[in-house]
């Protein structure tokens, strides 16, 4: 069988054992580097895009992608809700009443986001109902004044199904016994758990008792929107209230956790730079081996030069065995960090039940479990980088090795 034969030559090469072992053990430790590297960033980096994921369905599942207002509360919101679902891109929209509040119970006072909705059309935009661990939207019953809140708030105010809370709002009535703050009893109809600091801060009433409590004489305060793109959202609510007609404001979810999601991209894309070095260091050992192993083979090289074989026969030679450790080195470790992503959580989740000892913790963290999400554009990118890489590094070694004289080497032979 024809095999040309540079390629055979390097093959023969880096297949060959060496009299100088400690050539080989710098060759097999540039591989295990390089494979070791290519993993463990395939692997941080799935664990980055699963944790985006996680906020991504949790947070943006719970918070509007974006909401329609006008300049005074709607009267009309049903019309408004009906129009802009007609755009192609909204999924669903659904009324809301929102304000800040303080919220006191079981000794304790909380500032709280009020969130005022009608529990059959929040199911439509909005995650809550996957989420309810007690109660649910439906106990929200207009006239009853219930209130849903999150695990952290009702820990911290020690709330239960049933108790009673007091909601203060930040403004003031004045009444014959003088200026006093809005206030009105609630009931907790319902406990979630989403995570992050929306179980601390987050709670819903009736869009009904909304309206009486902040005087919105039964109208609404705007339209939330949910949307096929996230990354689309601020260009579709631009192009849904156009479809309206009188003076609407647009505001997305870009302007209200826009920075939290560019802070973890950020941290991706800087973490990813700096695994990468590792994995340039391990191709950069390819270039250490090839040069000691082209001051090995000089007499071979002189003896391949004398028999004909061209300087750029010679480069071919010592670009396909450094090809061949950087090919192998990337292939097992993307093979490696594949599984590795695959399997983390399940891992995380067997070793935090044999030692007895929860990593993730619940009363912590947002998430209670180490979320991954194997992203093959990633793969590609990082397969692709250390195969560049380690082909580069090959490059020197190979030059150095084809501008041998052939007289020089073998005039002590």
């Amino acid at each position: 069988m024809f095999r040309p034969l540079s390629f055979y030559i390097g093959l023969r090469y880096t297949a060959a054992k060496r009299r100088n072992h400690f050539i080989s053990f710098i060759s097999l430790t540039s591989m295990i580097g390089l494979m070791l590297g290519v993993a463990v960033l395939i692997v941080v980096l799935s664990v980055m895009n699963g944790f985006d994921r996680e906020l991504k369905q949790r947070i943006l599942g719970m918070v509007p992608h974006a909401i329609i207002q006008g300049s005074e509360p709607l009267a009309d919101w049903r019309t408004v809700d009906a129009e802009v679902q007609k755009h192609p891109r909204v999924l669903a929209a659904a009324p809301f009443i929102q304000g800040q509040a303080m919220v006191t119970g079981g000794g304790e006072v909380r500032g709280v986001l009020l969130n005022g909705v009608l529990p059959e059309e929040e199911r439509t935009v909005s995650i809550i109902e996957d989420h309810m661990i007690e109660g649910k939207l439906e106990d929200l019953v207009s006239g009853e004044f219930g209130i849903i809140v999150g695990r952290t708030l009702a820990a911290n105010l020690r709330l239960q199904i049933g108790d009673r809370v007091t909601v203060v709002l930040p403004e003031a009535s004045i009444t014959p016994a003088g200026v006093l703050p809005r206030l009105k009893r609630f009931t907790v109809k319902g406990i979630f758990s989403v995570g992050a600091e929306l179980d601390g801060s987050y709670t819903l009433i009736h869009m009904d008792d909304a309206a009486k409590l902040m005087r919105t004489d039964g109208k609404a305060q705007g339209v939330r929107l949910l949307v096929d793109d996230l990354f689309a959202a601020p260009k579709v609510a631009e192009e849904a209230a156009s479809m309206l007609s009188g003076r609407y404001y647009v505001s997305d979810w870009t302007r209200t956790h826009g920075n939290l999601f560019q802070a973890i991209r950020m941290e991706k894309t800087m973490i990813g730079l700096l695994l990468m070095f590792i994995v340039a260091v391990a191709a950069f050992n390819i270039v250490s081996t090839l040069v000691m192993v082209v001051t090995d083979k000089t007499a071979d090289i002189a003896i391949l030069r004398t028999m004909g074989a061209t300087p750029g026969r010679i480069l071919r030679i010592f670009i396909v065995q450094g090809a061949i450790i950087g090919v192998f080195g990337t292939l097992i470790g993307t093979a490696l960090g594949i599984l590795g992503a695959l399997n983390i959580s399940a891992f995380i989740s067997w070793l935090e039940g044999a030692l007895g000892h929860k990593f993730l913790s619940a009363d912590v963290y947002f998430i209670s479990y180490l979320p991954s999400q194997l992203q093959w554009e990633d793969v590609a990118i990082i397969s692709g980088a250390g195969l560049a890489m380690s082909l580069l590094a090959t490059i020197y070694p190979a030059w150095k090795a084809s501008r041998v004289d052939p007289a020089e080497a073998l005039r002590y032979e």
